[in-house]
């Protein structure tokens, strides 16, 4: 069911993000706390986006993220100030592939799926009927994570991103009921989140702020996220709401 991180704060090496913590994503990626019976490990790829002066940049791999050399050798050289990144606990018949691995990325956003879409992907049919034949055709794997990026996409054209976020989870839990729907999406500058029948929690001060699956430390400053909420974070401005159609 993957675990994800999201993070705006003060510059820091990728891999120290990666692996900062006696429970840092790396070992969530082989050890994690609360999956809430979906599945044991994480070992099914990985990646992480940043952005930096030069825009976004990502990096993928279908090796767990223990194993892959670049995590040392390149990722500890890269800096920056915010971050997303993601390992892989890949759904049964789903394709365990570079390309299956979030984050997805398009212009500055950033997107991260931990859960599973129920029925996928029969009852895509009515959700993905707005969507052109031309961004039908950009769908980068056969995976449920990647068809809520795409329709996420089409949605973020129109909506701010809470209204976006909150309205996709709605829509994918009425045509797929039971679905864990734990989206992780950034541009940069700030941090949304919904906690959808998964675990998910936040750290935020002045200085900086932190979206994750599991919390990566001790520091009791950390929050769990209620589930059916959405969350909007970025350094000193902590925003949690519930996620009801009337809100929307």
């Amino acid at each position: 069911m993957c675990r994800h991180l999201g993070y705006v704060g003060p510059p820091c090496s990728v891999r120290d993000l990666l692996t900062f913590g006696s429970h840092s994503l790396v070992r969530q990626s082989w050890a994690p706390k609360d999956m809430r019976g979906g599945g044991t490990i994480n070992a099914d790829g990985y990646g992480v986006a940043w952005w930096g002066r030069e825009g976004l940049g990502r990096y993928r791999s279908a090796q767990p993220v223990w194993a892959d050399p670049p995590l040392r050798e390149t990722l500890s050289h890269i800096h920056t100030g915010a971050l997303i990144a993601a390992v892989r606990s890949a759904t049964e018949s789903m394709p365990v592939e570079r390309s299956a691995c979030a984050p997805f990325v398009d212009g500055r956003w950033a997107f991260s799926h931990n859960g599973v879409v129920r029925g996928w992907p029969n009852m895509m049919a009515d959700l993905a009927a707005p969507i052109s034949a031309t961004d039908l055709s950009r769908l980068e794997a056969p995976t449920d994570s990647a068809a809520l990026w795409l329709l996420l996409q089409h949605r973020l054209r129109e909506q701010p991103p809470v209204r976006a976020l909150a309205s996709l989870v709605l829509d994918v839990d009425a045509a797929a009921p039971g679905s864990r729907l734990n989206l992780l999406l950034g541009n940069g500058e700030e941090l949304w989140a919904t906690a959808w029948d998964h675990s998910l929690s936040v750290l935020v001060d002045e200085n900086l702020s932190i979206i994750a699956s599991e919390p990566y430390d001790d520091d009791p400053n950390w929050k769990s996220v209620p589930d059916r909420h959405i969350v909007s974070v970025r350094p000193g401005h902590l925003i949690v709401t519930p996620l009801r159609t009337g809100d929307l």
